[in-house]
């Protein structure tokens, strides 16, 4: 009977911390995308969700800055040779905690916003817009591209013992999935949004 009871009570603890592990599960989901034409070039707008699991987020109230990474990238099919990458941009957006002043701070290069919430601080990173990935040049109006987005966690930035640390433990290397889409630009300015210029799901 003490084995039983003793058994019982191992099961019952294994299943509490899996489910405290399954609770604690964060990671990164890309929504939607689209491409915008101006006179100059293409700007990208995406909405990602981003939540960060307790490690994370304790780093981060301690002080430890965290790199986030966007890349872009556009190809175009060619049927006699490997597809042609017209455009591949990256930018990276840096989540930190200021003890001080009791705010978190997302920067990316020059810019930077304060925020009163870790909450809010995720919210403005994982909602880029407006960032220009492609000039007019680039683009033929005739052609159908391939469009792809995705949002990362970028350990490779941080110090190097996360660095070592993101090689054995998925907490350090969040990433969303490549979020596709076709895309295909008019002779003339297309409007702000468009089926065939919006992505609302990866592929």
């Amino acid at each position: 009977m003490r084995f039983w009871a003793k058994a019982k009570a191992a099961l019952v603890g294994l299943a509490f911390c899996f489910a405290a592990g399954a609770a604690d599960a964060a990671d990164i989901v890309a929504h939607s995308a689209r491409l915008v034409a101006d006179e100059d070039g293409y700007s990208l707008s995406a909405d990602f969700g981003v939540s960060l699991n307790r490690r994370l987020e304790n780093a981060v109230n301690r002080g430890v800055v965290l790199y986030f990474t966007v890349d872009f990238e556009l190809t175009r099919s060619r049927w006699y040779w490997f597809d042609q990458t017209v455009a591949r941009q990256a930018r990276t957006f840096q989540l930190s905690y200021h003890a001080l002043t009791r705010q978190y701070r997302v920067a990316s290069g020059a810019l930077h916003r304060n925020f009163s919430s870790l909450e809010d601080a995720l919210r403005a990173l994982s909602h880029p817009r407006r960032w220009r990935v492609a000039g007019r040049d680039d683009i033929d109006a005739d052609v159908v591209y391939e469009a792809r987005v995705r949002l990362r966690l970028d350990p490779s930035q941080m110090a190097k013992p996360f660095q070592v640390s993101a090689l054995s433990n998925r907490d350090w290397s969040q990433s969303s999935d490549w979020l596709a889409w076709e895309f295909s630009a008019p002779e003339d300015t297309p409007p702000e949004r468009g089926p065939a210029n919006e992505a609302g799901g990866g592929r």
